[in-house]
């Protein structure tokens, strides 16, 4: 048997629990892979709420990224063996000590990359670099991220600077000594917003890349000038009434070996802000869904765990 955390309805965490379950047999193109680190991130939460639709089967297993080391192989997987490092999205839930990963969609560890660095990549960061990629922004562009302080903000803003331009980001007070240090100039969000960015880019803003949605989302679109673009990865409703997009995730081994490569290189730092053992997996998602966490957060899966 395999220890997940899961939960069993709909709703508030009072429905979580931990279970046990067989491990999984990995089918056609399917990696068993032992659990080394998960991320914890808002989608998790959502999911479990409801918020996502609520046609999944219960109970189900928290976690949609993780890394881990290879135990079984599907039939038809190449390119993968028993012992390899990998990281990947999951099929079966990440908040376990093992679970199944697409072969087509997972990536090898780098040597310098660890599990608790890689493990955070797939969703956040595989968000940020689709969106930029959608944004197209040339370099000396200037780029607006609304709520910068969190995974996909964080990343987008390194990658942004990396790629030539000049950020900016929505954030709370306490948050502003964090977003400075990634190099981002700070604008406060709430009521406003709208002034304080045309104060802070008086020409106006070439790209926004969408992190909050709702009322927030609208005010920044008035501060781009023409073509300015617009992707969400979080209202697609109001991304299309703003005549922006929703963005489109790639989902694949090639996005994530580009994200490995430059975690490997010094060039990229998920900024994991805090991590919890797999029994305080409770306490990881409690933390994410307050909505004030800076950065990643991550359950780290030991030896006691499996």
């Amino acid at each position: 048997m395999s220890k997940a955390y899961a939960f069993t309805a709909f709703g508030g965490p009072e429905g979580q629990a931990f279970l046990d379950r067989p491990v999984p047999v990995p089918g056609p193109g399917e990696l068993l892979v032992e659990v080394r680190a998960a991320g914890v991130n808002p989608v998790d939460w959502k999911v479990r709420r409801g918020l996502l639709g609520r046609e999944l089967p219960l109970p189900h297993v928290f976690g949609s990224e993780v890394a881990g080391v290879v135990r079984g192989l599907g039939p038809g997987v190449a390119g993968f063996e028993a012992g390899a490092a990998v990281f990947g999205p999951t099929l079966t839930g990440g908040y376990a000590r093992h679970t199944l990963l697409p072969a087509a969609q997972s990536a090898r560890l780098p040597p310098n990359v660890s599990h608790v660095q890689a493990a955070v990549l797939p969703v956040a960061a595989g968000a940020a670099y689709d969106a930029l990629g959608q944004l197209a922004l040339g370099e000396g562009g200037t780029l607006l991220i609304l709520g910068v302080g969190g995974g996909v903000g964080t990343v987008a803003a390194q990658l942004a600077r990396r790629a030539g331009l000049v950020v900016l980001g929505t954030v709370s007070e306490a948050g502003r000594a964090y977003v400075e240090g990634l190099g981002v100039t700070p604008v406060r969000h709430g009521e406003g917003v709208a002034g304080r960015i045309r104060a802070a880019a008086p020409q106006g803003v070439d790209g926004v890349l969408d992190l909050v949605g709702g009322e927030d989302a609208r005010a920044a679109a008035e501060t781009l000038r023409r073509p300015g673009r617009l992707v969400s990865t979080v209202d697609p409703v109001t991304a299309v009434e703003l005549d922006g997009t929703f963005v489109r995730r790639t989902h694949t081994a090639d996005t994530l070996d580009a994200l490995a490569a430059l975690v490997a290189a010094g060039e990229l730092d998920p900024r994991i802000t805090a991590t919890y053992p797999l029994e305080q997996a409770g306490q990881a998602l409690a933390a994410v869904e307050t909505g004030h966490v800076r950065g990643k957060v991550v359950l780290e899966i030991g030896a006691e765990d499996r």
